[in-house]
């Protein structure tokens, strides 16, 4: 997840300067318009077969439309398994399934100790298991059907029927999700007990709601990560923003921009320009990996640091916009085969259309920034936020519904009686963290916690290069996760 502009992002800029302002999502579509033709296709070397289930329309009512059926992709490996071993289940996010299991090698590198068979389901209104085809995404008509709520019974249905198909009723079922698929992941495990028996749920912000969080916590995180690289670095990014207004507001200014940042053609609003350097910097903190990845964009080990260096190497007298360039570039481009960038007219090379419609529903996630934040400052404009909801669907935000459905308040009493067998994985430097459960609620609701890690990085495959921490992180992962099997099969014995 990250802020977004049009977003899961969508980046809905919530600030009371203008609705154009502070975005608010995870990993969103912004983040690969200038480059996404630098992103390969992951279909091509997962190790997973693709198969499509008859999912039902609408799973809380009854009325005849509700019966109608559409096909959910989900992807299978049964390598490892064997009959009555585990289950391990990936609860699918905003965009395609295919993203999501290429980066989560972690499932696939402890199935064979587990012997388990692992399923990636793909959400509802991603990919393509899109319920209307074509016209999914046409109004509220088609898109009132696209809810968290909806998209957690799409698993659980799916579940039951799968083990009813392999004749395995009785193998557990672990459920595993990142970002927004974490939250889900640890919302399934509350919702859904009878059919996980536990849930590893990393990066998942599931307190970025209402008051729980402050609401300038995302991005005075980010500023953190740039700080701690660099002081310079962080004082120059949060001097760029003036310099671009500054700029954009001259003669010609925009046809100036259009030279500094290389556009493929030339930019029609200094938003576009800001966005673009926003996206980047956001999106590298959430990435900052200790080791090289291709997750965003390919990047280097420790982005943040490199950024930075780019920063502070430039010689005196280079303006501050050509120094955030060089920094946003190392993100846009660090392949080097962009010739040009597309700021203003890209493409959403992960199917990420339908988190608009999440964040202006139910995915209301209040976001400011702060003075000491590199970014500018701003405040929650509730009402600027509703008004342009309503203008793209016809549809007013429900900003309590999530800790109504799901809890979030007071969330340590609420669990510590009433829940179980959650892992809350999360590494400070991944500004979500911030958002999520980061001490222990119980004996069973664990939160590990690494200093350096980034968004969702235990769930990368393991490399040799990996630090001591990450793979201290990871085995005790595998070790609860094998304490819940060994207990679940024990009560079954006894049963």
């Amino acid at each position: 997840m990250a802020p977004t502009r049009s977003f899961f992002f969508i980046l809905l800029f919530l600030s009371a300067k203008t609705i154009q302002s502070t975005p608010t999502s995870f990993p969103g579509a912004s983040a690969y318009r200038s480059s996404s033709k630098q992103i390969k296709n992951p279909k091509e070397n997962i190790p997973y077969k693709t198969r499509f289930f008859p999912q039902l329309l609408d799973h809380f009512t009854f009325q005849p439309k509700s019966s109608t059926i559409f096909y959910q992709k989900y992807l299978i490996n049964d390598q490892y398994w064997r009959h009555g071993s585990p289950i391990f289940v990936y609860t699918g996010n905003e965009g395609n399934i295919e993203w999501f299991a290429s980066n989560t090698g972690f499932m696939l590198d402890i199935a064979p100790k587990f012997n388990a068979l692992l399923v990636f389901i793909e959400h509802r209104f991603y990919g393509e298991s899109l319920p209307f085809g074509k016209e999914s995404y046409k109004s509220a008509d088609t898109l009132g059907y696209l809810s968290s709520q909806q998209a957690l019974a799409d698993y659980a249905v799916l579940i039951r029927s799968l083990k009813q198909n392999l004749s395995s009723e009785a193998s557990p079922v672990v459920v595993f999700g990142g970002s927004y698929g974490g939250m889900l992941a640890a919302w399934f495990r509350l919702k859904y007990p009878h059919i996980a028996i536990g849930a590893l749920a990393s990066s998942a912000p599931i307190l970025q709601f209402d008051d729980i969080t402050p609401w300038s916590s995302f991005y005075d995180a980010v500023s953190q990560d740039f700080k701690d690289a660099s002081l310079n670095c962080y004082k120059v990014i949060k001097e760029s923003w003036a310099e671009l207004e500054a700029v954009a507001a001259q003669k010609e200014g925009l046809a100036e921009l259009s030279r500094t940042f290389r556009t493929c053609k030339d930019l029609h609003s200094v938003y576009s320009a800001r966005d673009w350097l926003w996206s980047a910097f956001v999106y590298t903190a959430m990435v900052n990996y200790p080791t090289e990845a291709n997750f965003m964009m390919p990047l280097p080990a420790y982005p943040v640091q490199e950024m930075c260096k780019i920063i502070d190497g430039y010689p005196p007298g280079a303006t501050t916009l050509s120094k955030v360039f060089g920094a946003a570039n190392l993100y846009y481009n660090y392949s080097r085969t962009e010739k040009c960038f597309n700021i203003e007219h890209g493409t959403d090379a992960h199917g990420l259309h339908g988190w608009d419609w999440q964040v202006c529903s139910e995915m209301v996630m209040p976001m400011t920034c702060s003075n000491e934040s590199m970014f500018p400052p701003s405040a929650y404009d509730y009402k600027g936020f509703e008004d342009q909801c309503m203008k793209s669907y016809g549809v007013k935000p429900r900003p309590h519904w999530i800790t109504t459905e799901y809890g979030g308040n007071r969330i340590e009493q609420v669990l510590k009686r009433s829940g179980g067998n959650i892992i809350f994985s999360n590494g400070m430097q991944d500004p979500w963290s911030r958002g999520s459960v980061l001490k222990n609620i119980s004996s069973s609701i664990i939160a590990l916690v690494t200093e350096k890690g980034a968004h969702h990085v235990d769930f990368r495959s393991a490399t040799k290069d990996d630090p001591d921490w990450l793979v201290e992180q990871r085995r005790r992962e595998v070790e609860i996760i094998q304490g819940w099997i060994e207990q679940y099969n024990t009560d079954l014995k006894q049963a």
